[in-house]
């Protein structure tokens, strides 16, 4: 009998192979009781072959059954390999649908957070837009100035009403516009401030900078609390536009006073987060703006000064009346002397200059004689106190002009306190900074709560807040889970997050990492952008120490970004005195401890720091005191030793830090309106 056969693994279904067909054999011949065959001897010899015969075609026919079974093994193994492979594939498509689906839920929910956290956004892109259109009226002549500003009025004070309207009517001409706008009445006091920020950066229209995220985050703050506050830009031929609702070119030219002639500029308006933007092309001077790069171009002050004096022009032209004109740094800071010796007269009585400077190093050094571009008189201004260079005399400093000439001077600086700034970073500006001491306040940069919050992050499984810290303990281990790493609750977890632009300084990771392998650490490496570009140092650590306790993730992944943030215990900066570098405050907000890579380079040790004189005249930001109080000279052992020895103290600092409000709306927004409100009532 042949042997059987069982397969305990479910065989698809196929069909059988047709069995060969038996195989016809000569009878036999029979034997009698006492032997003899049942005819001659003859006979018996040829049974003989036949039986023989017999049996050799059974043991054939034996061998192709045993080997159309095999076949069918093999077959079957093969269809059982085939159909996991399908089963695998579908299983890595299904993944990858849930994890789109993922994306797509995760987009809806950011949706419907910005929609529910930007109560009224719509209304102010609405009144942005409704402003702009009463521009292009007065540069029309279809108003007068002095109707111009009442309409204004009435938008700022009649914002949701008058935006429910607009809505409505926004598609119609012009003239019926402004019927429709004439039939409100304005009889009520505005509240807020109209401010106008002449500026040369705004994020994402300019998509780096300390200028382009202050002007947009400090502006967005504005908005929300009822302030009214538009943005004139130069329009640069490398700005990113896909932002801007509603960008078009106002069809009526505006010209400029330079070099001794009108120039034609052509205008363009839109709105950014809710902002008016208004964006100045020069005709004939087309090139100014046409370069790749913003800055570093040997005819700058030209192309800047060419801007400014348009800018004025623009807004007298329009029949703006705004409270505050907002300048930054050198590059506008030529709008003080600008407008005090030719433009306060023509309808801005009621409007006062300020002036921030987020830094010293580059304050415009010029030929005095280059003043009479934009209509100066180099004379007048060139003089001790106005505007000639106090180390050069031969030569004229912009940005000591914008001293001068403003009414409040808003230093940005996060860290450092204002006699240390005044002292020791003024480069040379010394004198000016303590002739007019009164003017100087400082401020700290902000995040964007509306991204970086993490009682409403729609990335974080859990949220979590200053009060309740338990959703923090949740997202470190779906932190942990994600990336595969140990879960045990005592881990202590480092992310070291590096901004865009900036290589991580291989050397003193790995000193960090070595300091720390003697202590139950992870460490998690990510950058913050889809633009970074990484060098190969975080990689290569990875390679070098081949320790499952380090991650390096080499693609960017914004859900991912963010529960690194909830879930780290410290995370590793670069400094604390980059202004562009939000990761201290991200930090800070979502229960981390920041710590300097490298925390002698980023501490004020070099320079002379007093804190008494800090606390006894109030001349450092909250946050400088709160970084300088407990982690600007912490190094990550120092860290680690203080989570694992008194962890209910560490908590307890943790906790403090985050109750701190570290967005734009927070001590950045005080230190402004408590800046407008001064100068107005001068």
């Amino acid at each position: 009998m042949g042997t059987l056969f069982f397969f305990h693994s479910p065989i698809p279904h196929f069909s059988l192979p047709s069995m060969p067909k038996p195989i016809a054999l000569p009878p036999l011949s029979c034997l009698r009781n006492n032997g003899d065959v049942n005819s001659l001897h003859e006979q018996k010899s040829e049974g003989n072959k036949n039986v023989d015969m017999s049996q050799s075609m059974c043991d054939d026919d034996q061998n192709v059954k045993q080997d159309n079974i095999w076949q069918l093994f093999k077959e079957a193994q093969q269809n059982i390999l085939y159909l996991n492979k399908q089963r695998l594939g579908a299983i890595e498509k299904l993944d990858k649908t849930n994890r789109e689906k993922q994306s797509l839920l995760s987009k809806i929910k950011k949706l419907e957070a910005e929609k529910q956290a930007g109560a009224g956004k719509d209304n102010l892109s609405t009144c942005s837009e409704l402003l702009l259109r009463i521009d292009a009226m007065v540069l029309s002549s279809m108003i007068s100035a002095g109707e111009a500003s009442e309409l204004r009025s009435l938008v700022m004070n009649h914002k949701v009403s008058l935006a429910d309207v607009f809505n409505i009517i926004s598609h119609k001409k012009d003239p019926e516009l402004l019927g429709e706008l004439r039939r409100f009445s304005d009889g009520h006091k505005k509240n807020g401030f109209h401010i106008v920020h002449i500026c040369t950066e705004m994020t994402p229209l300019v998509p780096r900078g300390s200028v382009a995220s202050y002007v947009t985050g400090i502006s967005r703050a504005l908005q929300r609390k009822g302030h009214l506050v538009e943005v004139i830009l130069p329009k640069y031929a490398s700005l990113n536009l896909d932002e801007v609702q509603g960008l078009h070119e106002v069809n009526v030219e505006v010209t400029s006073y330079f070099n001794g002639q009108l120039h034609g500029n052509r205008i363009w308006t839109g709105v950014v987060f809710g902002i008016g933007v208004t964006l100045i092309e020069p005709k004939y001077y087309s090139s100014f703006f046409s370069h790749e790069m913003i800055y570093g171009y040997p005819d700058d002050f030209e192309r800047f000064s060419y801007f400014c004096r348009a800018s004025l022009d623009y807004i007298v032209k329009c029949g703006k009346q705004p409270d505050v004109l907002h300048l930054h740094n050198w590059e506008t800071a030529i709008v003080g002397p600008l407008f005090w010796d030719t433009f306060v007269k023509q309808g801005l009585e009621g409007t006062r200059i300020l002036f921030t400077c987020h830094g010293f190093n580059s304050q415009g050094i010029e030929q005095p004689d280059k003043l009479a571009l934009c209509g100066l008189d180099p004379l007048r201004l060139h003089r001790p106190d106005r505007l000639q260079d106090n180390t050069n005399t031969q030569l004229v400093n912009i940005l000591k002009g914008g001293v001068v000439y403003s009414n409040r001077v808003v230093i940005m600086s996060s860290i450092y306190p204002k006699h240390v700034i005044v002292h020791n970073l003024s480069h040379e500006l010394e004198p000016t900074l303590n002739v007019h001491r009164d003017k100087l306040v400082i401020a700290p940069y902000g995040l964007d709560k509306s991204t970086w919050d993490p009682s409403t992050d729609y990335f974080l499984p859990e949220n979590f807040n200053a009060e309740n810290m338990n959703g923090k303990a949740f997202c470190k281990a779906a932190l942990l889970q994600k990336l595969g790493l140990s879960e045990h609750s005592s881990t202590i977890l480092v992310g070291c997050i590096f901004s865009e632009g900036r290589d991580l300084d291989r050397k003193r990771v790995k000193e960090v990492i070595l300091n720390a392998k003697q202590y139950d650490v992870q460490f998690i490496f990510m950058g913050t952008s889809e633009r970074l570009i990484m060098n190969q140092a975080p990689e290569s650590l990875q390679m070098e120490f081949k320790d499952d306790n380090l991650k390096f993730v080499p693609t960017y992944d914004e859900a991912l970004l963010h529960l690194v943030f909830a879930g780290s215990d410290i995370i590793l900066c670069q400094s604390f005195l980059d202004p562009t570098d939000e990761i201290p405050l991200i930090a800070l907000r979502y229960g981390a401890a920041p710590i300097a890579l490298a925390p002698d380079a980023s501490s004020n040790r070099s320079i002379p720091f007093d804190r008494s004189f800090i606390n006894q005249d109030h001349e450092a930001t909250k946050y400088s005191e709160l970084i300088n109080s407990s982690f600007v000279n912490m190094s990550i052992s120092l860290a680690i030793d203080e989570i694992r020895t008194n962890p209910a103290m560490w908590k307890r600092k943790i906790m403090q830090a985050m109750a701190h409000d570290l967005s734009w709306d927070g001590e950045c927004y005080d230190v402004h309106v408590e800046a407008y409100s001064a100068i107005k009532n001068m």
